[in-house]
């Protein structure tokens, strides 16, 4: 049954020449009005778009560059709001873009303009670069703020398109790994800056998913003993303008347009199988992938920004408006537009592109940006807001892992503990506390107690355990771990932006000199503190994340918002010198020494009561090896303590059943620059074995001292020992 007008280039003799354009000229059927976007189904192709202020909607299809726009098929049938069709004949690879028509009215919120091509919201597959030209503006443009009059300007040209796909892969004995929270370390990297330099990635395959993929990746990966790849943004996304004018590019990619489509920039072959087969290889190594995803804001910007998709199809839908009537957008995100996720029809884009990527792209979790945005309701976070609903309860994504970065630059957004029972979150509050300690700050050393233990004082309350605390030092925003101990401030000169971007409270010290230095003194002093602050994260309860090439101390020069750097600024430099393998090896072993111990890896908080011969499962030490008074949890010089763990404190166990015991341990930290001599506890022919002091690159573990005696901590170091009863 036609459903459909044709219009356009349908009679142009090119357009039978091209292998995808044979439709162009068939009869065009009903269709359904699910699923949303276009999807293939052996025989022809269902395309359904959601609108519920459109007038009127056209289906471009495009010949097979993109070049040539063959015809216009205008979606005759609507249903609930959704504009669809069925193409009987259209195959995998035809490229596409909608036209969608209604009142161009901002100051209502409509900015509809049927001259701007538009992507699919569901779009699978996005092929080609944005070329900037006015033409993508709705408006026309000039002057400092946009004129109300209509541009009619064709956009198609400078226009990514959308391309239908084949979700057919052969995954095999594709399994995820499940690796539980308390034993996951997670590894925060990009496709590119990970893949880029390294020797041992095929020239042809570097950048890519491939190349992240390949042998040398995965042995680094293994040789460091992390358990999951965290991506940074993998969702088509778009240069801004004024960086391509710079000459500079979205390198992070937290500028989304496309929330089904992997980016093809990371891409060797231009397919998205391409992503498929890289995580059905880091799944055969035991590795898990979880995705950095954006669904707080959009490309589009603000109401100055252009019409690339959301805007064109329903602005007044896909965007929380405000002021000056709805011409304007509430920002909560800083990017200058907020996705209004209080709306069903938006809510059902982000939980369908979620389902999607774990169903058909089998990823294992998510780490949500700026999350508190998306649990708003009218304005303020809300616990019970429909997202963080749809998430509780739906079966696929209610068994992956969550993780919120629990803060947005709106009033009330730092919600750092803030979210239900399931979620993980990034916990800022424990990256500050241990820079500063480590940095040598006083009156810290009673929080430090906290988020050493898990921030039972942040998640006890939401009934969630250490796991819910996703620690960090360092992340892809902000110094990485080297500059953090070798610049006491930014240096974004290469940015463009005058030196005024990034985070000008680092909480950072450069240890005696501002950034390189032949200094012997000061270099080794700033890698004792890389490893003190890298040994703190993985030996404290909760989920570690390393920054990519913090295990080789890699740098930035000082840039801590590399956002735009697309060069060696940001790319993994793999020439590494002695020190930098000391680094890695350093770092592999204090991983292997938490796998070793299930003390540091604790699915409930510790309660600090008696377990075993007159010990607590937990107790806090000062230099005199007694416990820390009231008085000393409050001396403001106090940079000192000791942490006792007992092994058979644990009251876990493992998946059988079984009691969970381990040896009982002491963890000293100095962050004081004198030595100090800490008082081992425990007597009667107990000794301590040492297994690890970062006084030194390398640690001769097996070093034995007797309980009661006293051992030299020396100046910024951190030591762990292990109880050994004699026989």
């Amino acid at each position: 049954m036609d459903a459909t007008k044709i219009s356009g280039a349908v009679n142009d003799p090119d357009a039978v020449t091209d292998k995808h354009a044979s439709a162009a000229s068939q009869r065009v059927w009903r269709g359904t009005p699910y699923p949303l976007g276009a999807t293939w189904d052996g025989l022809g192709v269902n395309f359904a778009l959601f609108s519920q202020h459109a007038e009127k909607v056209e289906l471009c299809l495009f010949n097979h560059d993109g070049r040539r726009e063959l015809c216009r098929i205008e979606m005759i049938e609507r249903t609930n709001f959704v504009w669809h069709c069925y193409l009987p004949g259209v195959r995998p690879g035809q490229l596409y873009g909608y036209r969608v028509h209604g009142p161009y009215e901002p100051e209502n919120g409509h900015r509809f303009n049927p001259n701007k091509l538009l992507l699919d919201p569901y779009a699978r597959s996005i092929v080609g670069k944005l070329r900037w030209s006015d033409a993508h503006f709705g408006y026309r443009v000039g002057g400092k703020r946009e004129d109300l009059s209509f541009d009619p300007r064709d956009s198609a040209s400078g226009m990514p398109k959308c391309q239908v796909v084949d979700n057919a892969f052969s995954w095999g004995d594709d399994r995820p790994p499940r690796t539980p929270w308390q034993d996951t370390v997670i590894y925060e990297t990009h496709v590119k800056g990970f893949t880029q330099l390294h020797p041992g990635v095929p020239e042809h395959l570097r950048g890519t998913y491939a190349g992240l993929a390949t042998p040398a990746a995965i042995d680094h990966f293994k040789r460091l003993g992390v358990t999951a790849i965290e991506l940074l943004p993998v969702h088509h996304f778009i240069d801004d303008k004024r960086l391509v004018q710079e000459n500079l590019r979205n390198y992070w990619g937290y500028n989304s347009i496309g929330f089904f489509a992997p980016d093809m920039r990371y891409s060797a072959t231009g397919d998205i199988n391409e992503f498929k087969s890289m995580v059905r290889t880091l799944h055969a190594a035991g590795l898990e992938v979880i995705l950095d995803v954006v669904y707080n804001h959009t490309a589009e910007g603000n109401q100055l920004g252009p019409t690339l998709s959301f805007r064109g199809i329903d602005n007044a839908t896909y965007y929380r408006l405000g002021g000056e009537g709805k011409r304007h957008y509430i920002d909560y995100t800083g990017t200058g537009n907020t996705l209004h996720t209080k709306n069903p029809v938006v809510l059902q884009l982000i939980a369908d592109s979620l389902r999607y990527w774990v169903t058909e792209m089998h990823v294992d979790g998510f780490r949500f940006d700026l999350a508190s945005t998306l649990a708003r309701e009218e304005h303020a976070y809300d616990f019970y807001s429909g997202f963080l609903d749809i998430l509780r309860q739906d079966p696929v994504l209610n068994c992956v892992k969550l993780i919120a970065e629990p803060w947005d630059i709106g009033e009330g957004g730092y919600q750092v503990g803030g979210f239900p029972p399931g979620w993980s979150e990034w916990n800022g509050k424990y990256r500050d506390c241990l820079r500063s300690y480590w940095k040598g700050d006083g009156g810290v050393i009673g929080e430090v107690a906290y988020r050493l233990s898990g921030s039972s004082d942040i998640y006890t309350y939401s009934g969630r355990g250490p796991t819910a605390s996703v620690n960090f030092i360092t992340a892809h925003d902000g110094f990485t771990l080297n500059d953090l101990v070798s610049y006491n401030d930014k240096h974004n000169e290469a940015n463009h932006e005058d030196n005024r971007d990034g985070e000008s409270h680092n909480r950072s010290w450069n240890c005696g000199a501002e950034g390189p230095t032949d200094d012997p003194q000061i270099n080794a002093l700033r890698a004792r503190q890389a490893r003190n602050l890298m040994a703190t994260l993985l030996l404290s309860q909760g989920v570690p994340m390393i920054l990519s090439g913090d295990e080789m101390r890699r740098t930035q020069g000082g840039n801590n918002n590399a956002y735009c750097q697309d060069s060696e600024i940001s790319w993994q430099d793999w020439n590494l010198t002695e020190e930098q393998q000391q680094m890695i090896d350093f770092t592999a072993g204090v991983i292997r020494l938490r796998n070793a111990h299930p003390l540091f890896r604790r699915r409930t908080f510790f309660r600090g009561i008696e377990v075993h011969e007159g010990n607590k499962d937990i107790a806090w030490l000062s230099p005199d090896g007694h416990e820390m008074t009231d008085a000393e949890w409050s001396q403001s010089f106090a940079r000192c303590v000791g942490v006792f763990l007992s092994g058979k404190g644990l009251a876990e166990h493992d998946a059988w059943g079984q009691p969970v015991d381990d040896d009982d341990l002491v963890l000293l930290l100095n962050a004081h620059h004198e030595e100090i001599l800490f008082t081992l506890p425990g007597n009667g022919g107990s000794k301590w074995s040492l297994l690890l002091d970062t006084r030194d690159a390398v640690t001769t573990p097996g070093q034995e001292f007797d309980a009661g005696t006293r051992y030299t901590l020396a100046g910024r170091s951190l030591a762990l020992l292990r109880m050994r009863r004699d026989e």
